[in-house]
């Protein structure tokens, strides 16, 4: 096969891999695209879809997370999801000083949640549940919202927001004119909720991640005003897309397998190698945006410097020579290192929050829902190809389970 010619067919398979009639199922094309491990497209961007190759990269630091061509940046402000050491480094330190203390211990408090939503929207519609819109999507809104110390008035505010921004994470080619436009608003929007959040709290103050990140110090100081901004409207979108994303599809899988459905059941501790069995079989991020900031020599081929590149996260999870049996979903899978949550110093900042939400809603879903069942399979699915994830998913059942706890 000439150069050319993978070339035009790695840039068709991954055409289809984002085209919307396959989201329901892209991993045949990325099986495909498999074969050739590391590929250059017509349009000059490379794809990693190895295990073994995507490893390396994440933790390589002649790679760039900034997505853009680094000969063309402009000196923007950016959030640590997209910025390199030092500044990565910097940024990270002061956000998970503030962040890890205040997510452990919140078990209980999600649980509680989890709970009540189950509860009130059942006892409204009593045999039916939308998995996404009455809890997959209310749970982690709500609990990055307390976090953050973003008024509960402004929840559904702050979560339509995400929601309009994730579509910016797509390749811009796949997005029309009016979704930039869109997107723009969108940011303008979320720029201007933000500057007035911080001014309210610079005046109130409190004991929120958002206090907090404003008294920090790092090594040049507290964040600025522009810093803790951009770092706000990343843990609004990572700590909460990712997560419904996450919820649906660790439903689907397990209604799709009732036999890990029954298991969970009457098992609550299955709940961990589980999420993370979901996490490798169907991710809620399918790729991550990179650029090459020197020459790198990979898998028989050199990636050049200035090169724009797709890490194929959902790719390399199933990818046969690191998992066995890997389009099969296993919940006890031994040996699970999958990159459901990226790798190196860009690792998910929010996983182990992500992990307690999915743990505790995919626990109580399997304990409290008798007899569940899909009312469509495939569900329909969002726009976004990069977090992907069931746009509803509906659910019938005979009856709600009350809660052993509550007696």
């Amino acid at each position: 096969m000439t150069a050319t010619t993978r070339q035009h067919t790695a840039s068709v398979l991954f055409g289809q891999a984002l085209r919307y009639e396959n989201r329901a199922d892209p991993y045949p094309f990325y099986e495909q695209l498999r074969q050739q491990p590391v590929v250059c497209t017509e349009d000059g961007t490379w794809l990693v879809s190895g295990h073994r190759e995507i490893s390396l990269l994440l933790r390589d630091p002649r790679i760039s997370a900034d997505r853009r061509n680094p000969q063309q940046q402009q000196p923007i402000r950016k959030s640590l999801l997209v910025e390199d050491p030092p500044r990565h480094d910097q940024l990270r330190h002061l956000v998970t000083e503030q962040f890890v203390p205040r997510v452990m211990g919140m078990r209980d408090h999600i649980d509680a949640l989890v709970t009540g939503l189950l509860d009130a929207h059942t006892s409204e519609r009593p045999g039916q549940l939308d998995v996404v819109g009455d809890l997959a999507y209310p749970l982690p809104v709500t609990v990055i919202c307390e976090l953050l110390g973003v008024p509960r008035e402004d929840e559904r505010l702050f979560g339509s927001l995400a929601r309009r921004l994730t579509r910016g994470l797509d390749p811009i080619d796949t997005q029309t004119e009016d979704e930039l436009r869109e997107l723009q608003q969108a940011r303008g929007e979320l720029i201007e909720y933000l500057e007035g959040l911080i001014t309210r709290h610079d005046a109130t103050g409190g004991d929120d991640l958002l206090s907090g990140l404003m008294q920090s110090q790092g090594p040049d100081g507290p964040m600025d005003p522009v810093d803790l901004r951009v770092t706000l409207g990343l843990l609004l979108i990572a700590g909460h897309e990712t997560t419904v994303n996450l919820i649906a599809n660790g439903t689907l899988a397990l209604l799709r397998h009732p036999e890990a459905l029954a298991r969970l059941r009457t098992d609550p501790d299955l709940a961990t190698p589980l999420v993370e069995e979901v996490l490798r079989y169907d991710p809620p991020v399918q790729m991550s945006g990179r650029s090459t900031l020197t020459d790198i020599d990979i898998a028989g081929t050199t990636i050049p410097k200035g090169a724009r590149v797709r890490l194929l996260l959902a790719a390399a999870n199933r990818d046969p020579h690191r998992f066995p049996d890997p389009d099969r979903f296993l919940p006890d899978r031994p040996d699970n290192a999958h990159l459901g949550f990226g790798g190196g110093i860009h690792y998910c900042i929010g996983a182990t929050l992500a992990r307690a939400e999915a743990q505790i809603a995919l626990t109580a879903l399997a304990r409290r829902l008798e007899s569940p069942r899909l009312v469509a399979d495939p569900p329909p699915y969002r726009d976004n190809a990069i977090l992907r994830g069931p746009e509803r998913l509906p659910v019938s059942f005979a009856r709600l389970v009350p809660d052993p706890r509550a007696t």
